[in-house]
Protein backbone atom coordinates (compact mmCIF):
# COMPACT_ATOMS: atom_id res chain seq x y z
CA UNK A 1 0.00 0.00 0.00
CA UNK A 2 1.29 3.27 -1.08
CA UNK A 3 2.44 5.43 2.06
CA UNK A 4 0.71 9.16 1.72
CA UNK A 5 3.47 11.17 3.75
CA UNK A 6 5.94 9.30 1.34
CA UNK A 7 4.14 10.63 -1.54
CA UNK A 8 3.92 14.29 0.02
CA UNK A 9 7.29 14.11 0.74
CA UNK A 10 8.46 13.49 -2.69
CA UNK A 11 5.75 16.32 -4.40
CA UNK A 12 7.71 18.54 -1.40
CA UNK A 13 11.06 17.60 -3.04
CA UNK A 14 9.99 18.02 -6.84
CA UNK A 15 8.17 21.67 -6.10
CA UNK A 16 11.55 22.61 -4.23
CA UNK A 17 13.68 21.68 -6.97
CA UNK A 18 11.34 23.55 -9.66
CA UNK A 19 11.50 26.77 -7.31
CA UNK A 20 15.18 26.28 -7.30
CA UNK A 21 16.19 25.90 -11.51
CA UNK A 22 13.16 28.74 -11.51
CA UNK A 23 15.21 31.27 -9.45
CA UNK A 24 18.68 30.26 -10.82
CA UNK A 25 16.81 30.52 -14.36
CA UNK A 26 15.62 34.66 -13.02
CA UNK A 27 19.34 35.37 -11.80
CA UNK A 28 20.98 34.23 -14.93
CA UNK A 29 18.71 36.60 -16.48
CA UNK A 30 18.88 39.38 -14.74
CA UNK A 31 22.43 39.07 -14.37
CA UNK A 32 22.73 38.93 -18.71
CA UNK A 33 20.10 41.97 -19.08
CA UNK A 34 22.33 44.01 -16.39
CA UNK A 35 25.49 42.91 -18.55
CA UNK A 36 24.17 44.23 -21.61
CA UNK A 37 22.47 47.26 -20.42
CA UNK A 38 26.38 48.35 -19.48
CA UNK A 39 27.63 47.95 -23.30
CA UNK A 40 24.53 49.79 -23.97
CA UNK A 41 22.53 47.26 -25.49
CA UNK A 42 18.70 47.25 -25.11
CA UNK A 43 16.86 43.95 -24.03
CA UNK A 44 13.82 42.56 -25.21
CA UNK A 45 12.63 41.86 -29.49
CA UNK A 46 11.78 45.70 -30.04
CA UNK A 47 15.04 45.48 -32.71
CA UNK A 48 12.31 43.14 -34.88
CA UNK A 49 10.82 45.97 -35.87
CA UNK A 50 13.54 48.15 -37.19
CA UNK A 51 14.35 48.46 -40.52
CA UNK A 52 17.13 45.83 -41.74
CA UNK A 53 18.66 47.64 -44.90
CA UNK A 54 20.05 44.71 -46.56
CA UNK A 55 18.98 42.52 -49.26
CA UNK A 56 18.50 38.63 -49.00
CA UNK A 57 19.14 36.51 -52.37
CA UNK A 58 16.07 34.48 -52.46
CA UNK A 59 12.57 35.15 -50.47
CA UNK A 60 9.28 33.60 -51.17
CA UNK A 61 7.74 36.71 -49.91
CA UNK A 62 8.00 40.29 -50.96
CA UNK A 63 11.25 41.89 -49.68
CA UNK A 64 13.01 44.47 -50.58
CA UNK A 65 15.92 45.68 -48.20
CA UNK A 66 14.79 49.60 -48.33
CA UNK A 67 11.26 48.65 -46.13
CA UNK A 68 11.67 45.43 -44.71
CA UNK A 69 12.65 45.05 -40.76
CA UNK A 70 14.65 42.08 -39.27
CA UNK A 71 11.02 40.75 -38.89
CA UNK A 72 10.67 39.74 -42.42
CA UNK A 73 14.73 39.05 -42.63
CA UNK A 74 13.60 36.60 -39.73
CA UNK A 75 10.28 35.14 -42.06
CA UNK A 76 12.47 34.90 -44.91
CA UNK A 77 14.88 32.94 -43.45
CA UNK A 78 12.62 30.69 -41.75
CA UNK A 79 10.83 29.88 -45.06
CA UNK A 80 13.63 29.28 -46.98
CA UNK A 81 14.51 26.77 -43.81
CA UNK A 82 11.09 25.13 -44.46
CA UNK A 83 11.08 25.25 -48.05
CA UNK A 84 14.57 23.51 -48.09
CA UNK A 85 14.44 20.83 -45.22
CA UNK A 86 10.57 20.05 -47.02
CA UNK A 87 11.52 19.02 -50.16
CA UNK A 88 14.92 17.49 -48.90
CA UNK A 89 12.60 15.19 -46.63
CA UNK A 90 10.51 14.04 -49.46
CA UNK A 91 12.83 13.52 -52.06
CA UNK A 92 15.39 11.61 -49.27
CA UNK A 93 12.11 9.50 -48.32
CA UNK A 94 11.12 8.58 -52.06
CA UNK A 95 15.02 7.72 -53.00
CA UNK A 96 15.61 6.34 -49.59
CA UNK A 97 13.07 3.51 -50.19
CA UNK A 98 13.76 3.03 -53.46
CA UNK A 99 17.26 2.12 -52.41
CA UNK A 100 16.34 0.26 -49.40
CA UNK A 101 13.68 -1.66 -51.76
CA UNK A 102 16.61 -2.45 -54.29
CA UNK A 103 19.18 -3.81 -51.62
CA UNK A 104 16.92 -6.79 -51.04
CA UNK A 105 16.31 -6.88 -55.20
CA UNK A 106 16.37 -10.67 -56.99
CA UNK A 107 18.28 -7.97 -59.08
CA UNK A 108 22.36 -8.63 -58.35
CA UNK A 109 23.27 -4.87 -60.64
CA UNK A 110 20.21 -3.65 -58.69
CA UNK A 111 21.73 -4.78 -54.96
CA UNK A 112 25.59 -3.76 -55.78
CA UNK A 113 24.03 0.00 -56.73
CA UNK A 114 22.47 0.03 -53.70
CA UNK A 115 24.97 -0.79 -51.77
CA UNK A 116 27.58 0.81 -53.21
CA UNK A 117 25.44 4.26 -52.81
CA UNK A 118 24.88 3.38 -49.10
CA UNK A 119 28.51 2.80 -48.56
CA UNK A 120 29.88 6.11 -50.75
CA UNK A 121 27.25 8.59 -49.18
CA UNK A 122 26.85 7.38 -45.79
CA UNK A 123 30.13 7.90 -45.00
CA UNK A 124 31.66 10.63 -46.50
CA UNK A 125 30.95 14.04 -44.43
CA UNK A 126 28.15 16.56 -45.44
CA UNK A 127 29.93 19.18 -45.48
CA UNK A 128 32.18 17.83 -47.94
CA UNK A 129 29.06 16.61 -50.15
CA UNK A 130 27.77 20.10 -49.66
CA UNK A 131 31.29 21.83 -51.56
CA UNK A 132 31.29 19.23 -53.94
CA UNK A 133 27.88 19.81 -54.90
CA UNK A 134 28.10 23.58 -54.80
CA UNK A 135 31.25 23.60 -56.84
CA UNK A 136 29.18 20.51 -59.81
CA UNK A 137 26.26 22.55 -59.66
CA UNK A 138 27.92 26.16 -60.56
CA UNK A 139 30.63 24.90 -63.13
CA UNK A 140 28.17 22.78 -65.02
CA UNK A 141 25.99 25.54 -65.43
CA UNK A 142 26.27 28.66 -68.19
CA UNK A 143 28.40 31.82 -67.36
CA UNK A 144 25.87 34.98 -65.73
CA UNK A 145 27.06 37.11 -69.07
CA UNK A 146 25.39 34.09 -71.44
CA UNK A 147 22.40 32.32 -69.82
CA UNK A 148 20.62 29.59 -71.94
CA UNK A 149 17.27 30.23 -73.04
CA UNK A 150 14.41 28.32 -73.68
CA UNK A 151 11.59 29.64 -74.71
CA UNK A 152 10.07 32.95 -73.85
CA UNK A 153 10.47 32.17 -70.04
CA UNK A 154 12.91 30.07 -68.63
CA UNK A 155 17.00 30.85 -68.31
CA UNK A 156 19.58 29.35 -66.93
CA UNK A 157 22.99 30.15 -65.60
CA UNK A 158 25.58 30.84 -62.71
CA UNK A 159 22.84 32.52 -60.90
CA UNK A 160 20.36 30.23 -60.92
CA UNK A 161 17.18 28.88 -62.72
CA UNK A 162 14.42 31.89 -63.36
CA UNK A 163 11.07 30.23 -64.28
CA UNK A 164 7.57 31.66 -64.37
CA UNK A 165 6.45 32.12 -61.34
CA UNK A 166 2.10 32.00 -60.52
CA UNK A 167 0.60 33.97 -58.66
CA UNK A 168 -2.17 31.43 -56.95
CA UNK A 169 -4.04 35.11 -54.74
CA UNK A 170 -7.80 35.17 -55.43
CA UNK A 171 -9.39 33.23 -57.14
CA UNK A 172 -6.31 31.17 -58.05
CA UNK A 173 -6.09 29.81 -54.46
CA UNK A 174 -8.36 27.09 -55.61
CA UNK A 175 -5.60 25.60 -57.69
CA UNK A 176 -3.08 25.08 -54.55
CA UNK A 177 -6.48 23.60 -53.58
CA UNK A 178 -7.15 20.97 -56.12
CA UNK A 179 -3.27 20.07 -55.50
CA UNK A 180 -4.92 19.41 -51.71
CA UNK A 181 -7.72 17.38 -52.79
CA UNK A 182 -6.34 15.12 -55.18
CA UNK A 183 -3.80 14.20 -52.42
CA UNK A 184 -6.63 13.15 -49.77
CA UNK A 185 -8.43 11.27 -52.21
CA UNK A 186 -5.78 9.47 -53.29
CA UNK A 187 -5.12 8.61 -49.82
CA UNK A 188 -8.52 7.24 -49.53
CA UNK A 189 -7.79 5.18 -52.50
CA UNK A 190 -4.92 3.73 -50.81
CA UNK A 191 -6.89 2.99 -47.90
CA UNK A 192 -9.24 1.47 -49.86
CA UNK A 193 -7.02 -0.55 -51.48
CA UNK A 194 -5.22 -1.85 -48.29
CA UNK A 195 -9.18 -2.62 -47.09
CA UNK A 196 -9.27 -4.83 -50.04
CA UNK A 197 -6.82 -6.89 -49.61
CA UNK A 198 -7.51 -7.61 -46.03
CA UNK A 199 -10.91 -8.81 -46.87
CA UNK A 200 -9.01 -11.37 -49.52
CA UNK A 201 -10.69 -9.00 -52.56
CA UNK A 202 -8.92 -8.00 -55.05
CA UNK A 203 -6.80 -4.44 -54.54
CA UNK A 204 -7.88 -1.25 -55.76
CA UNK A 205 -5.98 0.54 -58.53
CA UNK A 206 -3.78 3.27 -57.02
CA UNK A 207 -1.20 4.59 -59.14
CA UNK A 208 -2.64 5.85 -62.35
CA UNK A 209 -6.04 7.18 -60.78
CA UNK A 210 -3.79 8.75 -57.87
CA UNK A 211 -1.96 10.23 -60.47
CA UNK A 212 -4.71 12.00 -62.56
CA UNK A 213 -6.01 12.94 -58.98
CA UNK A 214 -3.37 15.14 -58.27
CA UNK A 215 -2.00 16.42 -61.51
CA UNK A 216 -5.63 16.33 -62.90
CA UNK A 217 -7.63 18.19 -60.75
CA UNK A 218 -5.39 21.36 -60.30
CA UNK A 219 -5.31 21.35 -64.19
CA UNK A 220 -8.61 21.16 -64.82
CA UNK A 221 -8.94 23.99 -62.00
CA UNK A 222 -6.94 26.04 -63.68
CA UNK A 223 -8.72 25.79 -67.35
CA UNK A 224 -11.44 26.17 -65.75
CA UNK A 225 -10.66 29.38 -64.44
CA UNK A 226 -9.16 30.55 -67.34
CA UNK A 227 -12.55 29.90 -69.60
CA UNK A 228 -14.14 31.69 -67.00
CA UNK A 229 -12.12 34.58 -67.77
CA UNK A 230 -9.73 35.01 -64.33
CA UNK A 231 -7.09 32.93 -65.18
CA UNK A 232 -3.81 32.26 -63.07
CA UNK A 233 -1.82 35.26 -63.32
CA UNK A 234 2.19 34.41 -63.86
CA UNK A 235 5.05 36.83 -63.51
CA UNK A 236 7.62 36.04 -66.49
CA UNK A 237 11.48 36.51 -66.74
CA UNK A 238 13.13 38.71 -68.71
CA UNK A 239 16.56 39.87 -69.27
CA UNK A 240 17.80 43.18 -67.35
CA UNK A 241 20.80 45.32 -67.83
CA UNK A 242 22.54 42.81 -65.17
CA UNK A 243 20.58 39.95 -64.34
CA UNK A 244 17.27 38.22 -65.07
CA UNK A 245 14.50 39.69 -63.54
CA UNK A 246 11.08 38.60 -62.44
CA UNK A 247 10.01 35.05 -62.33
CA UNK A 248 10.81 31.95 -60.09
CA UNK A 249 14.47 32.11 -59.35
CA UNK A 250 16.10 28.92 -58.45
CA UNK A 251 19.58 29.96 -56.82
CA UNK A 252 22.70 27.40 -57.59
CA UNK A 253 22.93 27.67 -53.36
CA UNK A 254 19.44 26.20 -52.86
CA UNK A 255 19.93 23.01 -55.53
CA UNK A 256 23.36 22.33 -53.99
CA UNK A 257 21.82 22.47 -50.61
CA UNK A 258 18.69 20.29 -51.43
CA UNK A 259 20.75 17.40 -53.43
CA UNK A 260 23.34 17.03 -50.54
CA UNK A 261 20.73 16.68 -48.17
CA UNK A 262 18.88 14.38 -50.07
CA UNK A 263 21.49 12.25 -51.15
CA UNK A 264 23.22 12.01 -48.06
CA UNK A 265 20.02 11.14 -46.04
CA UNK A 266 18.70 8.77 -48.56
CA UNK A 267 21.57 6.70 -47.38
CA UNK A 268 20.11 6.39 -43.74
CA UNK A 269 16.97 6.00 -44.70
CA UNK A 270 17.75 3.37 -47.41
CA UNK A 271 19.28 1.46 -44.47
CA UNK A 272 16.07 1.94 -42.12
CA UNK A 273 14.35 0.57 -45.13
CA UNK A 274 16.38 -2.30 -45.57
CA UNK A 275 16.31 -3.28 -41.51
CA UNK A 276 12.43 -2.89 -41.57
CA UNK A 277 11.57 -5.11 -44.76
CA UNK A 278 14.34 -7.98 -43.26
CA UNK A 279 11.71 -7.75 -40.06
CA UNK A 280 8.58 -9.38 -42.06
CA UNK A 281 8.25 -13.13 -42.42
CA UNK A 282 8.69 -14.71 -45.46
CA UNK A 283 5.82 -16.62 -44.49
CA UNK A 284 3.86 -13.25 -45.38
CA UNK A 285 5.17 -13.05 -48.72
CA UNK A 286 4.08 -16.59 -49.40
CA UNK A 287 0.74 -16.21 -47.98
CA UNK A 288 0.40 -12.79 -50.36
CA UNK A 289 1.88 -14.62 -53.77
CA UNK A 290 -0.67 -17.81 -52.73
CA UNK A 291 -3.64 -14.91 -53.53
CA UNK A 292 -1.76 -14.16 -56.65
CA UNK A 293 -0.29 -11.17 -55.76
CA UNK A 294 2.25 -9.83 -58.15
CA UNK A 295 5.54 -8.74 -56.52
CA UNK A 296 4.39 -5.14 -56.28
CA UNK A 297 1.59 -5.75 -54.79
CA UNK A 298 2.85 -7.73 -52.09
CA UNK A 299 5.34 -5.55 -51.28
CA UNK A 300 3.15 -2.26 -51.59
CA UNK A 301 -0.30 -3.84 -49.69
CA UNK A 302 1.95 -6.26 -47.85
CA UNK A 303 5.05 -6.15 -47.00
CA UNK A 304 5.29 -2.50 -46.97
CA UNK A 305 2.56 -2.04 -44.35
CA UNK A 306 3.98 -4.45 -41.46
CA UNK A 307 7.59 -3.26 -41.90
CA UNK A 308 6.54 -0.08 -40.90
CA UNK A 309 5.95 -0.30 -37.69
CA UNK A 310 9.95 -0.93 -37.59
CA UNK A 311 10.66 2.13 -40.15
CA UNK A 312 8.76 4.91 -38.88
CA UNK A 313 10.52 5.54 -35.37
CA UNK A 314 14.24 5.67 -36.56
CA UNK A 315 12.77 7.24 -39.71
CA UNK A 316 11.36 9.85 -37.28
CA UNK A 317 15.17 10.76 -36.10
CA UNK A 318 16.55 11.02 -39.59
CA UNK A 319 13.85 13.65 -40.55
CA UNK A 320 15.15 15.31 -37.83
CA UNK A 321 18.38 15.15 -38.77
CA UNK A 322 17.31 16.33 -41.98
CA UNK A 323 16.08 19.63 -40.53
CA UNK A 324 18.82 20.37 -38.29
CA UNK A 325 21.37 19.16 -40.99
CA UNK A 326 19.95 22.54 -43.18
CA UNK A 327 21.63 24.91 -41.10
CA UNK A 328 24.94 23.48 -42.66
CA UNK A 329 23.79 26.05 -45.64
CA UNK A 330 25.26 29.01 -44.39
CA UNK A 331 28.68 27.08 -45.34
CA UNK A 332 27.29 27.72 -49.47
CA UNK A 333 25.74 31.10 -48.54
CA UNK A 334 21.93 29.77 -48.97
CA UNK A 335 20.22 32.01 -47.08
CA UNK A 336 18.15 30.23 -44.25
CA UNK A 337 17.38 30.62 -40.62
CA UNK A 338 21.23 30.36 -39.43
CA UNK A 339 22.49 32.34 -42.63
CA UNK A 340 20.12 35.24 -42.35
CA UNK A 341 19.20 35.63 -38.57
CA UNK A 342 22.18 34.20 -36.38
CA UNK A 343 24.24 35.61 -39.40
CA UNK A 344 23.41 39.07 -40.48
CA UNK A 345 20.75 40.46 -38.09
CA UNK A 346 22.89 39.03 -35.53
CA UNK A 347 26.11 40.86 -36.53
CA UNK A 348 23.76 44.18 -37.01
CA UNK A 349 21.86 44.24 -34.00
CA UNK A 350 24.47 42.58 -31.16
CA UNK A 351 21.08 41.16 -29.75
CA UNK A 352 23.08 37.75 -29.10
CA UNK A 353 20.70 36.15 -26.16
CA UNK A 354 16.99 37.26 -28.34
CA UNK A 355 18.25 35.70 -32.23
CA UNK A 356 19.71 32.40 -30.31
CA UNK A 357 17.36 32.30 -28.79
CA UNK A 358 14.63 32.77 -31.40
CA UNK A 359 16.23 30.32 -33.28
CA UNK A 360 16.68 27.70 -30.98
CA UNK A 361 12.89 28.22 -30.49
CA UNK A 362 12.53 27.85 -34.23
CA UNK A 363 13.93 24.42 -34.76
CA UNK A 364 12.94 22.61 -31.29
CA UNK A 365 9.63 23.77 -32.62
CA UNK A 366 10.21 21.73 -36.13
CA UNK A 367 11.50 19.01 -34.34
CA UNK A 368 8.86 18.77 -31.83
CA UNK A 369 6.06 19.00 -34.69
CA UNK A 370 7.99 16.55 -36.49
CA UNK A 371 8.18 13.85 -33.81
CA UNK A 372 4.80 14.69 -32.94
CA UNK A 373 2.98 14.00 -36.66
CA UNK A 374 5.45 10.86 -37.32
CA UNK A 375 4.48 9.36 -33.42
CA UNK A 376 0.76 9.93 -34.43
CA UNK A 377 0.68 8.50 -37.62
CA UNK A 378 3.08 5.19 -36.11
CA UNK A 379 0.70 5.15 -33.50
CA UNK A 380 -2.46 4.85 -35.82
CA UNK A 381 -0.65 2.68 -38.04
CA UNK A 382 0.49 0.19 -35.18
CA UNK A 383 -3.32 0.24 -34.52
CA UNK A 384 -4.55 -1.43 -37.16
CA UNK A 385 -2.70 -3.79 -37.36
CA UNK A 386 -3.36 -4.87 -33.99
Amino acid sequence: MRNPRASWRALLVQAVLVLALATLAYLAAANAAQKLARQGIVAGFGFLDRAAGFDIGQSLIPYAAATATYRDAFLVGLLNTLLVSGLAIVLSTVLGFAIGIARRSGNLLARAFAAAYVEGFRNLPLLLQLLVWYVAVRVALPPSSDPAQWGAGAYLSQRGLFLPRPEFSGFAALVPLAVVAGIGATGLLIRASRRAVALGQKPVPVLWPGALLVLGLPALTAAALALAGDPVPVAWPARGPYDIEGGLALRPEFAALLIGLSTYSAAFIAEIVRSGLDSVASGQREAAAALSLSRGQVLRLVVLPQAMRVIVPPLTSQYLNTTKNSSLAVLIGYPDLVHVFMGTVLNQTNQAVEVVALTMAVYLTLSLATALVMNRYNARAAGTRR
